[in-house]
């Protein structure tokens, strides 16, 4: 079991399946950083070596991506911007409503849910 970026990535699971829990990693960018690296779709954490680790670690940080506690940084800045400038999609975001003009009569109730602020 190794940690990248603050994931637990689990040493039975398949290696996408089991980068797919780092936050900003979706399918497509974990197909193209194992075409990068030549890996195959199916292969495990146990499967590698330590130097194929080391790299597949230097190729995730080494990108120009905002993955993991940076991305959610940039994300809670943007909506306290948002609120900040007293837009209409900030304030609805601080009282928990639908953001994008969802109907508020009967299916508000996951706006509420993921209200954070």
């Amino acid at each position: 079991m190794i940690y990248i970026l603050e994931t637990e990535i689990s040493n039975d699971k398949i290696l996408k399946s089991s980068l797919k829990k780092i936050y900003g990693l979706g399918e497509n960018l974990i197909m193209l950083l194992f075409k990068r690296l030549g890996f195959s779709v199916n292969i495990k954490l146990k499967q590698l070596t330590s130097r194929q680790i080391k790299i597949l670690l230097q190729c995730i940080d080494n990108s120009n991506l905002l993955i993991g506690n940076k991305l959610k940084n940039k994300k809670i800045f943007l909506f306290k911007r948002l609120i900040d400038l007293k837009t209409y999609k900030g304030l609805r975001k601080l009282n928990g409503l639908p953001v994008r003009g969802q109907r508020t009569r009967t299916n508000g109730k996951t706006a509420r849910r993921y209200k954070k602020f």
